[in-house]
Protein backbone atom coordinates (compact mmCIF):
# COMPACT_ATOMS: atom_id res chain seq x y z
CA UNK A 1 0.00 0.00 0.00
CA UNK A 2 1.06 3.58 -0.53
CA UNK A 3 -1.63 5.52 1.30
CA UNK A 4 -3.49 4.46 4.44
CA UNK A 5 -5.81 6.06 6.96
CA UNK A 6 -7.26 4.03 9.79
CA UNK A 7 -9.27 4.33 12.97
CA UNK A 8 -8.20 2.05 15.81
CA UNK A 9 -10.48 1.53 18.82
CA UNK A 10 -12.22 4.82 17.99
CA UNK A 11 -15.77 3.81 16.99
CA UNK A 12 -18.59 2.02 18.84
CA UNK A 13 -19.02 -0.59 16.07
CA UNK A 14 -15.66 -0.82 14.31
CA UNK A 15 -12.58 -1.84 16.26
CA UNK A 16 -10.57 -1.20 13.08
CA UNK A 17 -11.66 0.79 10.04
CA UNK A 18 -8.95 1.12 7.38
CA UNK A 19 -8.94 2.68 3.91
CA UNK A 20 -5.95 2.47 1.61
CA UNK A 21 -4.58 2.60 -1.92
CA UNK A 22 -1.97 0.30 -3.38
CA UNK A 23 0.17 2.02 -6.03
CA UNK A 24 2.34 -0.18 -8.21
CA UNK A 25 3.65 -0.73 -11.74
CA UNK A 26 0.86 -2.19 -13.85
CA UNK A 27 3.09 -4.90 -15.28
CA UNK A 28 3.72 -6.42 -11.84
CA UNK A 29 1.45 -9.47 -11.68
CA UNK A 30 -0.98 -9.77 -8.78
CA UNK A 31 -4.09 -11.73 -7.85
CA UNK A 32 -7.34 -10.14 -6.72
CA UNK A 33 -8.65 -10.18 -3.17
CA UNK A 34 -9.52 -13.77 -2.31
CA UNK A 35 -9.63 -16.30 0.49
CA UNK A 36 -6.35 -18.23 0.45
CA UNK A 37 -6.29 -21.95 1.26
CA UNK A 38 -2.80 -22.04 2.77
CA UNK A 39 -2.15 -19.93 4.74
CA UNK A 40 -5.75 -19.18 5.68
CA UNK A 41 -5.95 -15.46 5.07
CA UNK A 42 -8.07 -13.05 3.06
CA UNK A 43 -6.06 -10.70 0.87
CA UNK A 44 -4.57 -9.89 -2.47
CA UNK A 45 -1.47 -11.72 -3.63
CA UNK A 46 1.74 -10.45 -5.22
CA UNK A 47 2.43 -13.07 -7.89
CA UNK A 48 5.98 -11.87 -8.47
CA UNK A 49 7.39 -12.27 -4.95
CA UNK A 50 4.57 -14.26 -3.33
CA UNK A 51 3.59 -12.02 -0.43
CA UNK A 52 0.74 -9.60 0.15
CA UNK A 53 0.35 -5.88 0.71
CA UNK A 54 -2.75 -6.24 2.92
CA UNK A 55 -4.54 -9.14 4.52
CA UNK A 56 -6.82 -10.27 7.36
CA UNK A 57 -7.63 -13.54 9.08
CA UNK A 58 -10.68 -15.05 10.73
CA UNK A 59 -8.78 -14.88 14.03
CA UNK A 60 -8.92 -11.09 13.94
CA UNK A 61 -5.44 -10.35 12.63
CA UNK A 62 -4.79 -7.66 10.03
CA UNK A 63 -1.57 -6.41 8.48
CA UNK A 64 -0.67 -3.87 5.82
CA UNK A 65 2.70 -2.73 4.46
CA UNK A 66 4.03 0.27 2.51
CA UNK A 67 7.41 1.07 1.08
CA UNK A 68 9.55 4.07 2.08
CA UNK A 69 10.03 6.59 -0.71
CA UNK A 70 13.65 7.75 -0.78
CA UNK A 71 15.55 7.56 -4.05
CA UNK A 72 18.81 7.73 -2.11
CA UNK A 73 18.04 4.47 -0.26
CA UNK A 74 18.64 1.31 -2.34
CA UNK A 75 15.78 -1.19 -2.46
CA UNK A 76 17.80 -4.12 -1.16
CA UNK A 77 16.70 -7.03 1.02
CA UNK A 78 13.80 -9.44 1.39
CA UNK A 79 10.46 -8.51 -0.20
CA UNK A 80 8.21 -6.33 1.98
CA UNK A 81 5.21 -8.48 1.13
CA UNK A 82 6.51 -11.28 3.33
CA UNK A 83 6.29 -9.01 6.37
CA UNK A 84 2.50 -8.91 6.17
CA UNK A 85 2.23 -12.55 5.11
CA UNK A 86 4.47 -13.86 7.90
CA UNK A 87 2.50 -12.00 10.55
CA UNK A 88 -0.88 -13.16 9.22
CA UNK A 89 0.26 -16.77 8.93
CA UNK A 90 2.04 -16.79 12.29
CA UNK A 91 0.87 -17.51 15.82
CA UNK A 92 2.59 -14.74 17.79
CA UNK A 93 0.30 -11.94 18.90
CA UNK A 94 0.96 -8.40 17.70
CA UNK A 95 3.07 -7.51 20.73
CA UNK A 96 5.35 -10.55 20.57
CA UNK A 97 5.60 -10.34 16.78
CA UNK A 98 6.74 -6.71 16.99
CA UNK A 99 9.48 -7.59 19.49
CA UNK A 100 10.67 -10.49 17.36
CA UNK A 101 10.70 -8.51 14.12
CA UNK A 102 13.14 -5.95 15.50
CA UNK A 103 15.86 -8.60 15.25
CA UNK A 104 15.36 -9.17 11.50
CA UNK A 105 13.80 -5.91 10.23
CA UNK A 106 17.07 -4.59 8.81
CA UNK A 107 17.12 -7.45 6.31
CA UNK A 108 14.02 -6.24 4.44
CA UNK A 109 13.62 -3.58 1.79
CA UNK A 110 12.66 -0.19 3.29
CA UNK A 111 9.22 -0.65 4.87
CA UNK A 112 6.42 0.59 7.09
CA UNK A 113 4.30 -2.17 8.62
CA UNK A 114 1.05 -2.06 10.57
CA UNK A 115 -0.11 -5.10 12.55
CA UNK A 116 -3.38 -5.58 14.42
CA UNK A 117 -4.80 -8.33 16.58
CA UNK A 118 -7.92 -8.33 18.75
CA UNK A 119 -6.33 -6.16 21.44
CA UNK A 120 -3.22 -4.40 20.17
CA UNK A 121 -1.83 -2.57 17.17
CA UNK A 122 1.75 -1.73 16.21
CA UNK A 123 3.66 0.34 13.71
CA UNK A 124 7.05 -1.05 12.69
CA UNK A 125 9.69 0.35 10.34
CA UNK A 126 13.31 -0.16 9.43
CA UNK A 127 14.41 3.31 8.29
CA UNK A 128 16.68 4.81 9.45
CA UNK A 129 16.88 1.86 11.86
CA UNK A 130 14.49 -0.88 13.10
CA UNK A 131 11.84 0.41 15.51
CA UNK A 132 8.41 -0.42 16.89
CA UNK A 133 5.65 1.78 18.26
CA UNK A 134 2.37 0.82 19.91
CA UNK A 135 -0.59 2.47 18.19
CA UNK A 136 -2.86 4.46 20.48
CA UNK A 137 -6.64 4.55 19.96
CA UNK A 138 -7.57 7.20 17.42
CA UNK A 139 -7.27 8.08 13.75
CA UNK A 140 -3.90 7.68 12.08
CA UNK A 141 -2.32 7.91 8.65
CA UNK A 142 0.58 6.36 6.80
CA UNK A 143 2.06 6.76 3.35
CA UNK A 144 5.63 6.29 2.13
CA UNK A 145 7.19 8.23 5.00
CA UNK A 146 7.21 7.72 8.76
CA UNK A 147 4.08 6.95 10.78
CA UNK A 148 1.67 9.94 10.90
CA UNK A 149 3.96 12.09 8.70
CA UNK A 150 1.59 14.89 7.60
CA UNK A 151 1.83 14.59 3.82
CA UNK A 152 -1.13 16.42 2.21
CA UNK A 153 -2.85 13.30 0.85
CA UNK A 154 -2.43 11.51 4.19
CA UNK A 155 -4.00 14.38 6.14
CA UNK A 156 -6.84 14.66 3.61
CA UNK A 157 -7.69 10.96 3.84
CA UNK A 158 -7.57 11.06 7.64
CA UNK A 159 -9.99 14.00 7.62
CA UNK A 160 -12.43 12.22 5.33
CA UNK A 161 -12.22 9.06 7.41
CA UNK A 162 -13.02 11.14 10.49
CA UNK A 163 -16.11 12.59 8.80
CA UNK A 164 -17.23 9.13 7.67
CA UNK A 165 -16.99 7.77 11.21
CA UNK A 166 -18.88 10.73 12.65
CA UNK A 167 -21.70 10.26 10.12
CA UNK A 168 -21.94 6.54 11.04
CA UNK A 169 -22.53 5.14 7.53
CA UNK A 170 -22.75 1.53 8.70
CA UNK A 171 -21.40 -0.60 5.82
CA UNK A 172 -21.87 2.02 3.12
CA UNK A 173 -18.27 2.73 2.13
CA UNK A 174 -19.02 4.91 -0.92
CA UNK A 175 -17.67 8.09 0.67
CA UNK A 176 -14.42 6.36 1.59
CA UNK A 177 -13.96 5.06 -1.94
CA UNK A 178 -14.60 8.61 -3.16
CA UNK A 179 -11.81 9.80 -0.86
CA UNK A 180 -9.45 7.13 -2.20
CA UNK A 181 -10.32 8.22 -5.77
CA UNK A 182 -9.29 11.85 -5.13
CA UNK A 183 -6.94 12.99 -7.92
CA UNK A 184 -6.23 16.49 -6.60
CA UNK A 185 -2.54 17.41 -6.73
CA UNK A 186 -1.02 19.10 -3.70
CA UNK A 187 0.42 22.62 -4.08
CA UNK A 188 4.16 22.70 -4.64
CA UNK A 189 4.81 24.33 -1.29
CA UNK A 190 3.27 21.37 0.53
CA UNK A 191 5.15 18.65 -1.36
CA UNK A 192 7.80 16.54 0.39
CA UNK A 193 11.30 16.20 -1.03
CA UNK A 194 12.04 12.50 -1.36
CA UNK A 195 14.72 12.89 -4.00
CA UNK A 196 12.59 12.07 -7.05
CA UNK A 197 12.19 15.57 -8.51
CA UNK A 198 9.33 18.04 -8.49
CA UNK A 199 7.39 16.54 -11.41
CA UNK A 200 7.18 13.09 -9.83
CA UNK A 201 6.44 14.56 -6.39
CA UNK A 202 3.42 16.26 -7.99
CA UNK A 203 2.31 13.05 -9.71
CA UNK A 204 2.49 11.06 -6.49
CA UNK A 205 0.86 13.71 -4.30
CA UNK A 206 -2.73 12.74 -5.15
CA UNK A 207 -4.54 9.94 -3.34
CA UNK A 208 -5.39 8.21 -6.64
CA UNK A 209 -2.64 8.01 -9.27
CA UNK A 210 -3.73 7.57 -12.87
CA UNK A 211 -0.96 6.43 -15.20
CA UNK A 212 -0.17 4.17 -18.13
CA UNK A 213 2.79 2.38 -16.54
CA UNK A 214 2.39 3.16 -12.84
CA UNK A 215 -0.63 4.04 -10.77
CA UNK A 216 -3.20 3.01 -8.21
CA UNK A 217 -3.83 -0.71 -8.64
CA UNK A 218 -6.29 -1.27 -5.78
CA UNK A 219 -8.43 0.70 -3.32
CA UNK A 220 -9.33 -1.31 -0.23
CA UNK A 221 -11.57 -0.89 2.80
CA UNK A 222 -11.17 -3.11 5.87
CA UNK A 223 -13.81 -2.97 8.60
CA UNK A 224 -13.46 -5.16 11.70
CA UNK A 225 -16.15 -5.08 14.38
CA UNK A 226 -15.41 -5.44 18.08
CA UNK A 227 -16.67 -9.04 18.01
CA UNK A 228 -14.13 -9.94 15.32
CA UNK A 229 -16.49 -10.14 12.35
CA UNK A 230 -15.45 -8.06 9.40
CA UNK A 231 -15.55 -7.22 5.73
CA UNK A 232 -12.91 -6.38 3.12
CA UNK A 233 -13.88 -4.59 -0.10
CA UNK A 234 -11.35 -4.16 -2.91
CA UNK A 235 -11.66 -2.17 -6.14
CA UNK A 236 -9.02 -2.93 -8.76
CA UNK A 237 -7.68 -0.69 -11.51
CA UNK A 238 -5.67 -1.12 -14.68
CA UNK A 239 -3.63 1.36 -16.73
CA UNK A 240 -4.95 4.92 -16.74
CA UNK A 241 -7.34 4.18 -13.88
CA UNK A 242 -9.49 1.65 -15.74
CA UNK A 243 -11.81 -0.12 -13.30
CA UNK A 244 -11.03 -3.84 -13.48
CA UNK A 245 -13.40 -5.22 -10.85
CA UNK A 246 -14.57 -5.22 -7.26
CA UNK A 247 -14.58 -7.96 -4.64
CA UNK A 248 -16.19 -8.03 -1.20
CA UNK A 249 -15.47 -10.78 1.33
CA UNK A 250 -16.54 -11.35 4.92
CA UNK A 251 -14.41 -12.97 7.58
CA UNK A 252 -14.29 -13.72 11.30
CA UNK A 253 -17.02 -14.42 13.82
Amino acid sequence: MCLIAFAWQAHPRWRLLLAGNRDEFHVRPSAALARWDDPAIVGGRDLEAGGTWLGVTDAGRCSVVTNVRDSRDPQLGRSRGFLALDYLAGTADATEHARQLLDTAAGYRPFNLLTFDRQHAFYLGNRPSPRMQSVDPGIHGLSNADFNTPWPKTRALMDRLTHWLQADHGENFAALFDALADERVAPDGALPDTGIGLERERLLSSAFIRGERYGTRASTIVAVAHDGAGIVVERRFGPNGRLDGETSLRFGA
